[in-house]
């Protein structure tokens, strides 16, 4: 009788204990099957975050290279009819025009020029310069004569650096400023410069930092103001 109560209660604790280890079992397996299918899910995410990407890379890519095809055959066909400062300051000439400036009046443009090139680019052209020549080739293209071209260019902030002698710029930038023969052929074709008091005080700039040509002003607000009273037209050149 023993021996049979003894096996008895040994088979009920057998039984637990294969019912523990198989509960035990089944909840390991549930959760490697609940990693396992987060895993998945995590993968194609980030699958299809790729593909996507991939695929904004592809169509960024070939927009660009269509970009730059493009702009060569632009470049392979434009003129300057005034100054040549660069493929940034060309016209494309234009067939069939139908509207056609009046070459008679005078042209008077004034040019506001705030913005300096970034440093990494300071041994370039300054962009609102050639801005300022491009527009005034637009204008002696569209048959415009040079001398009804009235451009005046009024400086302030930080294109303050882009009017100094060699002198100067060369002590801020360690290179001689690259913009002072296309100043100089600016001001051959009439281009009267302003520099803004103002914007020197602030920026510590004497006006024996700039070249000869450059005149100072109390402020650039007054410039703009004065000559638009008269006529001129106001033109932001800066990117």
């Amino acid at each position: 009788m023993r021996k049979t109560i003894f096996l008895i209660a040994l088979s009920c604790i057998s039984l637990l204990s294969y019912s523990q280890n198989f509960n035990l079992d089944s909840s390991l397996h549930v959760i490697k099957l609940q990693k396992d299918s987060t895993l998945n899910a995590s993968k194609l995410k980030r699958d299809s975050a790729y593909r996507s990407d991939l695929h904004k890379d592809s169509v960024k890519t070939n927009k660009e290279f269509a970009d730059i095809i493009k702009w060569e055959k632009l470049k392979a066909v434009e003129i300057f009819p005034l100054i040549n400062a660069g493929e940034n300051s060309g016209v494309v000439p234009v067939k069939n025009q139908e509207e056609i400036p009046d070459p008679k009046i005078q042209y008077k443009l004034l040019f506001e020029l705030t913005a300096n090139n970034p440093d990494s680019t300071i041994q370039e052209l300054n962009y609102g310069l050639v801005e300022v020549a491009r527009i005034m080739n637009l204008h002696a293209a569209s048959g415009i004569p040079t001398k009804n071209i009235i451009p005046v260019i009024v400086a302030h902030a930080g294109a303050l650096h882009a009017l100094k002698n060699n002198e100067y710029f060369n002590k801020k930038y360690k290179i001689d400023n690259p913009n002072i023969k296309l100043i100089g052929e600016l001001e051959k074709l009439g281009a009267k410069f302003i520099a803004c008091g103002q914007a020197m005080s602030f920026l510590e700039i004497q006006k024996e930092a700039f070249l000869p040509i450059v005149k100072v002003s109390l402020t650039a607000k007054t410039v703009i103001t004065g000559y638009q009273l008269k006529g001129f037209v106001l033109m932001g050149v800066d990117k």
